[in-house]
């Protein structure tokens, strides 16, 4: 039983490890051949010299027949001068069976002997089922708690709620919450959320999401109080290769406000020396524009897309968020029917996706809150004509007002300085080269390496995730345009 034990206390996958390590076991102690045949009849494991036609035969057949139903406990035949005996292995239907073909009629050790293999091999197969139920127990919970998540970041906490019934997560109880984005190595996600996990699949008060895009993000979403958040900071000060983002302190429904500054953050905390930065930027440029001519301008921008379908447009608000590959890991589809999403709305606005100025203004256009919907006709027989609403204004009038000229002054101003004069013209001829690392280096007469380089040093000055299909890409490219400061050198003005 010594030597049992520890072979089936070996890790998967080493020599002499699960069933075939024990019938192998079992053929050097008795000298005979030996199978285990699964609840199908079909045979699973065996030792080398094992004939699976043996079993195939009518007699042996029957027997296994009525082995696997539960009918019988064991049960022997012969084969020449061979013994065939066969053995249900554990108590519970459907029942797998141990063959075990012998030279000659066992003797009573030998017999005992196989049947006490039985019960090590129940054992053996009942702990693979509890690993495999344990896994396929962790895959759901991380179902359920990247659904909550999605469903916060569109601000529905009632779907959230409904998703979750039965098992409410506590996150879901709170007013307020903080978004902590960790960079780590993928494999470390599942062990981190494990480490955290309470009973129900959940994180206390707060919830570990392992990021469907990018394999090396844990998103975090605690409530301030919870200790699981100083002691994320830990990890970080112990080990070198983590970095922490961290969001303002936002409301529930505002989840995905939440979530982009804490990608600001991480971009920031993954070149200092910290590696642990919180949001500092300023208020976004859709909540600055005039609310009546903005929500006009932008309705009509997006007229064209109403006889789309819904899955469309939210394709394409995800891909000015995410790559295209996350797009379609995170929505289940494939890379070609996201491209073919977006082609239906580039044809349907006339724009080119692939260019970071249609880009940022869709971008803009999407973020902007609707308009009022029209009220009820009034009450009389002869309705009144509505009075005529403004022609939309373009996106020029709305860049020019103060408010936006103020905004694009307080985001470029950390690249004003005068020791600032290479990065800030790299960030403008990376803008003008449409993002293309490249381009730019090839415009400005410099190596790639150098253009990077200065974009990772541009991120912590802006306090922006500079990554190309990123919300801060948008808001530079806006700036700029509203900027009148000349793309290079410290001195001169030209409008953009």
């Amino acid at each position: 039983m010594d030597e049992l034990l520890r072979l089936i206390t070996r890790p998967a996958g080493s020599p002499g490890a699960g069933a075939d390590g024990v019938l192998a076991w079992l053929r050097t102690r008795v000298d005979a051949e030996a199978a285990v045949v699964g609840t199908d009849g079909a045979v699973t494991a065996a030792t080398p010299g094992f004939p699976g036609e043996v079993l195939a035969r009518p007699e042996p057949a029957a027997l296994l027949g009525r082995l696997t139903a539960g009918r019988l406990a064991s049960a022997a035949t012969g084969d020449g001068p061979r013994a065939l005996r066969l053995e249900r292995i554990g108590a519970r239907a459907p029942y797998r069976v141990l063959a075990v073909l012998w030279p000659r009629p066992p003797d009573r050790a030998g017999a005992a002997l196989a049947a006490r293999v039985c019960g090590v091999l129940d054992l053996l197969f009942r702990a693979g089922e509890t690993d495999a139920a344990r896994r396929e127990y962790e895959r759901k919970a991380r179902q359920v708690r990247l659904g909550v998540f999605m469903a916060l970041m569109a601000g529905d906490i009632l779907l959230a709620r409904r998703m979750s019934s039965g098992a409410r997560p506590p996150l879901l109880d709170c007013e307020r919450l903080r978004v902590h984005l960790l960079r780590c190595a993928p494999a470390d996600r599942d062990r981190l959320a494990r480490a955290y996990q309470d009973g129900a699949g959940f994180h206390g008060r707060a919830l570990m999401v392992r990021c469907p895009v990018y394999d090396e993000h844990l998103i975090c979403l605690i409530p301030d109080g919870e200790p699981l958040a100083g002691e994320l900071r830990a990890l970080v000060g112990e080990n070198p290769a983590y970095a922490l983002g961290i969001s303002t302190d936002q409301p529930l429904t505002a989840t995905a406000e939440a979530y982009e500054q804490a990608r600001h953050a991480l971009a920031v905390a993954r070149t200092g020396e910290d590696r642990l930065a919180g949001y500092e930027g300023r208020e976004p440029l859709d909540r600055l524009l005039p609310p009546g001519p903005a929500a006009r301008w932008a309705a009509a921008l997006l007229a064209p897309l109403e006889p789309l379908p819904g899955v469309a447009v939210e394709v394409t608000r995800l891909a000015l968020r995410f790559p295209r590959a996350g797009v379609a890991r995170l929505l289940g589809l494939s890379r070609t029917t996201v491209t073919a999403h977006l082609r239906r709305v580039e044809t349907a606005l006339g724009m080119d996706l692939r260019t970071v100025g249609d880009r940022a203004t869709l971008h803009l256009a999407l973020a902007l809150p609707p308009g009022p919907s029209p009220g009820p006709p009034p009450a009389s027989s002869r309705p009144a004509p509505a009075p005529a609403e403004p022609p939309a204004a373009p996106l020029a009038a709305l860049l020019a007002t103060d408010a936006a000229r103020r905004w694009a002054r307080a985001l470029l101003r950390p690249l004003a300085a005068p020791e600032q004069a290479r990065v800030r013209a790299t960030v403008h001829a990376w803008i003008g080269a449409n993002t293309d690392v490249r381009r730019t280096a090839l415009a400005l007469g410099i190596s790639r390496t150098t253009v990077t380089a200065h974009l990772r040093r541009a991120e912590g000055l802006l306090h922006r995730d500079l990554s190309a299909t990123g919300a801060g890409v948008h808001e530079l490219a806006l700036a700029l345009r509203i900027s009148v400061s000349s793309p290079v050198g410290d001195s001169g003005q030209r409008a953009q």
